[in-house]
């Protein structure tokens, strides 16, 4: 038996089927499939339940989903104890980001390093859902919380506020009588319950599931949207409604597994976000730096 082998059968338990598990893995649904058939010829039993609903472990898939998560820990311990060891600044970094911050504000920062450590071969994934360090998913993980888990280490980069956001246009046109319209939101739970408690009847038009999404509907004249004030005040089309609201403040944290916390390349890249961060504190806080 393979710990390769255990960790496709971990990745297919937890998703629930081939399909979530091949993406988890980043790897071909047919190999996926393959290596399940595989295992289960060589332990000679059945480790899934095939349903309607998903995968569901049978008897025999529960007992080794409990030794395989052993071995797991064991692995992901010794791999994370080992670079700790490894002072080099050379080798794989894979970071998760937020998609509307990896994709605007976030990418020339990247980029920086980059060129800064051309040794480093730098892997960027773009994910607003959980990513598992312990899994080794991501060596490092960007988000926006005011709760980071427990066990995870890290640094709070800046404070990343938020506000109402229009097109001029549409602005204008509330300050000439017209009635707001809000669109409905569904890219996080953040701002979906802003939306809510702004617009609790819930008269909705239009609905996105992404900020970027969000932005682009705003500029089409479709109503009031949340948005972080680094993309809003960035958008020379776009005005705030209302000033940024506190009690809307989010942390912007750089998350990694304990293990990691001696790792030479994951030092350079937190010095490196530590700086470049600083420099755009007054954005991020919706001191308008970029357009009003």
């Amino acid at each position: 038996m393979h710990w390769d082998d255990l960790r496709v059968f971990l990745a297919v338990a937890r998703e629930g089927s081939i399909s979530g598990g091949a993406k988890r893995l980043n790897v071909q649904h047919s190999t996926v499939s393959r290596r399940i058939k595989s295992l289960e010829a060589q332990l000679g039993t059945t480790l899934f339940e095939r349903k309607k609903s998903g995968f569901e472990l049978s008897e025999a898939g529960k007992e080794l989903a409990f030794s395989a998560e052993r071995i797991e820990r064991e692995v992901l311990g010794l791999e994370g104890t080992l670079s700790n060891h490894d002072d080099t600044a050379a080798g794989e970094l894979t970071v998760a980001a937020i998609n509307n911050m990896a994709s605007t504000i976030l990418l020339p920062i990247f980029a920086r390093f980059s060129r800064a450590q051309p040794e480093i071969r730098l892997h960027v994934q773009v994910s607003n859902k959980y990513v598992s360090l312990a899994e080794r998913q991501a060596d490092i993980a960007i988000r926006l919380t005011n709760t980071p888990p427990e066990t995870l280490v890290g640094k709070r980069l800046t404070t990343v506020a938020s506000t109402v956001y229009g097109s001029r246009r549409y602005i204008a046109s509330l300050a000439e009588g017209a009635a707001p319209k809000w669109l409905g939101i569904e890219c996080c739970a953040f701002h979906r319950s802003w939306t809510e408690e702004a617009c609790p009847d819930h008269d909705h038009r239009f609905y996105v599931d992404d900020t970027l999404l969000t932005l682009a509907a705003l500029k089409q004249d479709l109503g009031l949207a949340y948005l972080p004030c680094f993309m809003g005040d960035s958008e020379d089309t776009l005005q705030r409604h209302c000033p940024p609201n506190s009690a809307h403040d989010l942390g912007l944290w750089m998350l990694y597994h304990a293990d990691l916390k001696q790792n030479r390349r994951v030092q350079l890249f937190r010095d490196h976000m530590v700086h470049e961060i600083c420099e755009l504190r007054n954005l991020f806080a919706g001191g308008q730096n970029g357009p009003s």
